[in-house]
């Protein structure tokens, strides 16, 4: 229960930078750490203490497995999340060529 606890305040920290911080590299930074906080809970949910890789055998037992599709869900979300960070970054780049500055409320004054 105390990893799900720390997988939200990890989630809540990124939803921070998000909300308050104004430098569009710092919100991507915010953006990416609540994309890892949910693919830790994702991770955690499938997670089951005791149990084993779910490996198919000739005998069938009593044993516990561990759900590997939550795992598999994940590592999909790792590569998306990858593309859309570096597409971010490349808006970020080139808002910063054109506006000369990373802060929101900046480029927001030289709409036009």
């Amino acid at each position: 229960m105390i990893l799900f606890i720390l997988a939200i305040l990890l989630f809540l920290i990124g939803l921070y930078g998000v909300l308050v911080k104004r430098n569009l590299i710092k919100m991507i930074i915010g953006l990416m750490i609540m994309e890892y906080a949910v693919n830790l809970i994702f991770t955690l949910v499938g997670y089951r203490s005791g149990g084993t890789a779910p490996i198919v055998t000739d005998s069938i037992s009593s044993v516990l497995y561990v759900d590997p599709l939550p795992q598999a869900l994940v590592l999909t979300a790792i590569v998306i999340g990858l593309g859309t960070t570096a597409l971010a970054v490349s808006f970020a780049v080139r808002i910063f060529e054109k506006y000369d500055t990373f802060d929101v409320r900046k480029i927001r004054k030289l709409r036009g």
